[in-house]
This record gives C-alpha cells, structure tokens and sequence, in this order.
C-alpha cells in the first residue's frame, strides 16, 4: 500500500473547502436578474381544489407572477413519475395515478404545492401568498395505511381502486403452507414499522434558469443524481429536450435517500424561469421540507415463522401493507418489493418464504427509499420473529440463530438471492465476546439491585446494497439500467482527471475515488481530481444511493484505468 493509495490515512481532499466553510452548495449559488419562489401549499389532507384568486396578488409590491396548477397543465408540463413498474400477483400493472408539480383540481396531502409565487425577494413572495385565496372543499382523508382499503375509505385517485397500487407477492405459497402445516412451534407477531421523516444538515434547493438566446435551461439541484434527474424532466415531465437541460448538482449536505428522487419544486422553477424569463431560486425551510421530502418506511405487517421440534426454521409467511403516500415516488414501487421482500431469508436458511406486499395510497407526504430502504423493514420483521420464537421456546436467542444460520455456500434462498459467501457464525461468535455475552446474567443481577433494568438485544442483518446490473434489475420492472460510467484523462502534464457519474454528499468520493488512481497509475493523490455532479461535464451515470458508489462506481474507474494502462505502455514500448 502507498502513502497514500487505497487504506491510506489520509486528509479528505474536500475537507479544506468544508471545514472552512468555502463549500458550494445550491444556496450559496446566485444567477444575474434572479428571483425567489414560495409555494402555497394546501392546509388540507384531502380536498378538492374549487378555485384559486390570484388577482390582489399578483398586484403586491416585487411580484412577477402567480402561478397554479392550471397554467401548468396549459403548457402541456407532464407528471412526476415513478421509474420502477411492478407487476401484481394477478398479471395486472401497478396503478400509478396523476401527479403534477401543482396540485390541479385536488389536493392530496397536507403540503401539496397549489400555487407559487416568484417575486424579487423571498419576503414579498410570501406577503402575496397571504394574498391568494384557495376556495377549498375539505374531503374525507385517509391516513392509516391499515385503513386504506377497507370498505368506504376515501377514495384518493380514480385509477386506484380501494387505494391499492398493487397487490406483490414473492416466493412459494403452497410449501409455505405445508411448512405451517406440519409446524411445531409458530410465532405470530403484528408490526408497525413506523413513518420516518428525512432531515439532511442541507435543506433542499433548486435554481432554473432559461437562455433565450439557446432555448436552453439549467437546473441547480440539491440531488444524489443530476442525470437521473435530467432524464425524468426531459423525457417524462416534458420541461425540455435532453439536450436542452443542464442540471448541476454542486455540494449537497447530505442525502440518505431523500435527495434521489424528482420533486414537483425543481419542476416549477424551471418552468417559471422560462416563463417569467428570469432565473427563479427556491430554497427549503425546515417546516416545508417536512410536508415535502419523501418519507420512509410506513409499513403495517402481519408475519409468521414456522419451526420444526429441533427448533430449526422451516417456513415464514409475511403479509405487509405498504403507504406510499398520496403520490407514487421515483422509485417508491420497488422499496417494499425488491428491497423488501427478497431480503426475508435474512442469515438464515429457510426452506419456504411466501411475502405478500399491498402498496397503497393514502393522504400524506409521499414515501420512497431512504436509509436502507426495504432492507431494516425486512431484518426489522425476521430479527423479531426469531428473538420471540426463542422466547416462547425457552432458547436463548443466540443459540437460535447459530441453529439456523446458513452454513454451505453458495446458497439459493426461497426469495430470489443467491448468497456466494459467508461465515455468520463467525461474526455473531465475535460480537458475543465483545460483549461479553456469558457474564450478561451477572450484570443483569447486579443492576437489579440497584433498582435498575438492564436488557440486551441482537440483531443480524445482511444486507443488499452496490444495486446492479442493469440486465438484473431491469427484469425486476426498473426503468433504467443501474450500471455506471467513468472517464479517466491524463493531461500532457500529468495530472489526471477523473469524470464520474457517481455523486459525493458526505461520503468522500473526492478522496477514495483518487486514492485509487493514485495506487494505480503511480502518482500523488494531489496531481488526481475527480469532476462530477454537472450533466455538461460527465457523459452519463446514475448517481449515488444504496451504497454503490464503491462497488459500481469505483468498477467504471477501474475499467477505465485499465484501459490508460494499455495505453500507457504502447506510448512507453514506442519510446523505449
């Protein structure tokens, strides 16, 4: 290993701007002749939208334009969409209803943008939007996701009977139900895995800005994927062709999830800057950012495991609805199906799995991926399942697991993944000696006498991550493939510049990405630079969620160095 290739320790090379405070983000970027936007947003969890008055303010002092739905539906601007379709157990497609930037003709959620206003400054446009009167017909809403397709619940979108986007399901259903037959210990348990609220340190943003002169627009962008995003509002919302549209994502404080999808605000900005003519900024404050960054989670499961009388596993059974919200996500459909269902099997070897998944609208803030995404809902019902199964069978829960964990590889588990390696044994037997499991009973008594609780807890997990390839995921109903593009440079100089359509908002990229470069090519990790983030720089790529950054990411960079280094050594062999 080199001073300071790949392991080194070594100073990140984008903490000098960071730690300093000379970072770049959206905010700290200002266009000549810009504006700011405010969105009016509805009150209601559920109502129709009778009329919007826009007149007294569109008179307010600095005000450039007051703009509804109704305006956008008149320039043709299409719907969000989501990205992943899935199939339901019956043949039939998930029902992805209608979702404009600007709620028109009905409001589906408390926070669903009705109208913004663009003024010269951020505190005029919010004095006329005191100015807009919404006539508003308040409607039966339904939140509860276990309420969603009862009979007589609200219904939300015409497209989606009794609420429900699809009805999944995963594995056997048949050798599940002989493995329940012939049970002889099963645990039942009903969760709620409960609705997560992102908060990234930077809020979102977005900056549209039109160029008469080249009919072109640029989109700064709080995003984990400029080019995902160029793709979905030029291809399906319509804003402009792909060549048309620039979409630079420069630092981003933080994403986990909520920072990869296509939100109705950078839609309306671009919009509004081609309109008004003038570039239109727009920044998130923390109250709007929770009615508007998509949720995670929200999933109500009934599940159950079978045991055989040596304790071993012998089938699970999972019946989950999942809230997706009052709108489809970019790539909500796929969270609680295949990054859900097919994480089941978990460590352990398990004959029979049948998961049924039901994902249904209802009137609150939209959910998508974030921070794991299916895969803790997973390990959150399988880790219950077998800590209370031990309980109710008298076995210490370690013991439990050791019993059924996988121990030949590879491994076909019932709900798609094929495992190729692994020693489960070996890392819960670690854990248990750094905690010093054995002397637990000993602590325990002694807390109690002093009046005090004390309890422990295990959880193993696998986990899925580094999502590809683009053939894999594609036949699983993805819209796009997930593999992922590098460029490497070597100037006459010798300095080398990397282009990759991976994306940094914390994770270092800057630095890991040339520690790499580094170590191969033989040169300082100074003389490296890694561009991304700006859809005119970086040919193409998918961005960074699900940790694969390092393991697509860093595949493209080294594929491409292979590449230098044959290069390379023609240019050396002509030489010598």
């Amino acid at each position: 290993m080199s001073a300071t290739g790949i392991g080194a320790a070594v100073r990140r090379k984008e903490d000098q701007r960071f730690i300093t405070g000379k970072g770049h983000y959206t905010d700290d970027v200002n266009r000549p002749g810009q504006c700011c936007a405010y969105f009016l947003r509805s009150p209601h969890a559920h109502a129709r939208i009778k009329a919007v008055d826009c007149a007294t303010a569109a008179k307010m002092p600095g005000v450039l334009a007051v703009l509804t739905g109704a305006e956008l539906a008149g320039d043709k601007i299409g719907n969000l969409i989501c990205g992943w379709m899935i199939t339901s157990k019956d043949g039939t497609q998930m029902k992805m209803a209608p979702h404009p930037a600007l709620a028109h003709g009905k409001a589906n959620h408390v926070g669903d943008a009705v109208a913004v206003i663009v003024a010269e400054t951020l505190a005029q446009a919010k004095d006329a939007a005191e100015k807009v009167s919404v006539d508003y017909e308040p409607l039966p809403a339904v939140t509860d996701p276990g309420k969603a397709q009862t009979e007589g619940a609200p219904q939300i979108h015409e497209i989606a009977a009794r609420n429900t986007i699809y009805q999944w399901h995963l594995g056997d259903q048949k050798a599940a139900e002989a493995a329940f037959k012939a049970a002889h210990h099963v645990t039942r348990l009903d969760f709620i895995n409960n609705r997560l609220a992102p908060n990234a340190i930077e809020p979102r943003a977005a900056i549209g800005e039109y160029d008469a002169g080249t009919d072109g627009l640029t989109l700064w962008n709080t995003t984990q994927n400029p080019h995902v995003a160029r793709l979905v509002i030029s291809a399906f919302v319509g804003i402009a062709p792909e060549h048309k549209l620039r979409v630079i994502a420069p630092d981003v404080g933080g994403g986990f999830g909520s920072k990869i999808f296509i939100y109705p605000e950078e839609v309306v900005c671009l919009w509004a800057a081609r309109r008004i003519g003038r570039p239109v900024k727009w920044v998130s404050d923390r109250s709007e950012a929770f009615l508007t960054d998509a949720h995670g989670r929200d999933h109500v499961t009934h599940a159950e495991m079978a045991f055989d009388a040596d304790s071993k596993v012998t089938g699970l059974r999972v019946k989950t609805i999942a809230n997706l919200g009052a709108y489809m996500s970019t790539f909500s459909s796929s969270v609680p199906t295949y990054l859900y269902g097919t994480l089941l099997s978990g460590q352990y070897d398990i004959p029979a799995i049948y998961c049924e998944v039901d994902a249904v609208y209802t009137n609150t803030v939209p959910v998508d991926a974030y921070r794991g995404a299916g895969r803790p809902e997973a390990t959150f019902v399988v880790e219950r399942l077998i800590e209370v199964g031990a309980r109710e069978m008298g076995m210490d829960p370690a013991d439990l697991r050791k019993k059924n964990f996988i121990k030949t590889f590879p491994h076909q588990t019932p709900v798609i993944m094929n495992y190729d390696a692994g020693d489960y044994h070996a890392s819960l037997k670690k854990a248990l000696e750094i905690a010093d499991y054995s002397g637990f009973g000993k602590r325990k008594r002694e807390s109690a006498r002093h009046d005090k609780l004390r309890g422990l807890g295990i959880s193993t997990y696998i986990e899925a991550c580094g999502i590809a390839p683009s053939q894999a995921v594609g036949s699983l109903g993805c819209g796009v493939g997930l593999w992922e593009s590098a460029e490497v440079r070597v100037n006459p100089t010798g300095s080398v510049e990397v282009l990759t359509g991976c994306h940094q908002h914390g994770q270092g990229h800057e630095t890991t990405f040339a520690q790499v470069v580094a170590e191969r090519l033989g040169i300082p990790i100074d003389n490296v630079s890694i561009v991304h983030g700006d859809t005119d720089k970086v040919q193409f790529g998918m961005g960074t969620y699900g940790s694969r950054s390092g393991a697509v990411g860093i595949s493209a960079i080294v594929k491409a160095l292979d590449k230098i280094e044959i290069k390379a050594k023609k240019v050396a062999a002509h030489l010598m």
